[in-house]
């Protein structure tokens, strides 16, 4: 059983490389790309960008739960960071709204993505967004500089979510804000699929209580905090089955616990305004 966040980490970065090869269709079909694929269902979690400015299917590797480029706010000539920026999609999108005069930075944990992002980057001649890898709870990003961040369905992949917020909050300037898509829980999920390493690389085991989630963010000092969507994800059956089997598997579909995706709006607040000349403070 998996049980130091370094071996959690290890994981993760291990089952994102694969990822990173595998084709969209097989991502969208599993949870998040880890496993194999429903009988069921075409989609599980993820949106359709496709109607989005900037969307690139070459960047598409489905493996969202939200489109939180689409609630963030984005204006021309802001500097915009992706957290868990995969192979560049959100990126992309961001890019089309921050425009030429913006500065995008995806940030990655395992090294094939982050060579896959720039492949794209590179083909689609964009000289203002660039890919970075590190660790989303201490990123390679200096104090102060985003005006906007953005995640899509990473912050559940890490177990050390308050460190994540606490970064998120060092990056972004005052007045600054994010708007994030996650995996969170209502009521309690059976610890068979708590606990099993492969669904924590596909984001349901990794995730918290939705109450908890929010409170983490308020605790890092976040202002104007708001679910901008929400919506619920049904894991089918034959994906269920593999870990739940009787009457577990009866009282999880009859039960009130659930899983869903949400898209969280936060600010950093701006604090006091500095005087300038002619100033009266």
């Amino acid at each position: 059983m998996i049980q130091t966040e370094e071996q959690l980490k290890a994981l993760v970065k291990e089952k994102y490389s694969q990822i990173a090869l595998q084709e969209k269709e097989v991502n969208q079909s599993s949870c998040c790309g880890a496993g194999g694929c429903s009988t069921e269902v075409y989609n599980i979690m993820s949106d359709d960008y496709t109607e989005l400015r900037g969307y690139s299917s070459d960047a598409d590797l489905g493996l969202g739960c939200g489109l939180p480029t689409q609630f963030a706010l984005i204006k021309s000539g802001d500097v915009v960071v992706d957290l868990g920026s995969g192979a560049g999609n959100d990126c992309f999108v961001a890019r089309a709204e921050t425009g030429p005069e913006g500065k995008v930075i995806g940030i990655d944990f395992t090294p094939a993505m982050i060579e896959k992002a720039q492949r794209n980057a590179e083909k689609l001649g964009f000289h203002n967004v660039e890919f970075r890898q590190g660790d989303i709870e201490n990123m390679p990003v200096s104090d102060g500089l985003a005006d906007v961040i953005v995640s899509n369905c990473v912050l559940n992949l890490v177990p050390n979510k308050a460190a994540v917020f606490a970064d998120i909050y060092r990056v972004l300037k005052p007045g600054g804000h994010f708007s994030i898509s996650d995996v969170v829980l209502s009521g309690e999920l059976p610890d068979a699929l708590r606990k099993d390493a492969e669904m924590y690389a596909g984001c349901v085991a990794g995730a918290i209580q939705e109450e908890e989630y929010l409170r983490l963010i308020s605790q890092a000092g976040f202002s104007a905090i708001q679910v901008q969507k929400k919506k619920s994800i049904v894991i089918p059956q034959d994906i269920l089955s593999r870990y739940l089997e009787g009457q577990s598997l009866t009282e999880y579909l009859e039960g009130a616990s659930g899983i869903f995706s949400v898209t969280v709006y936060a600010e950093k607040p701006a604090g006091k305004q500095q005087c300038g000349p002619g100033c009266c403070c």
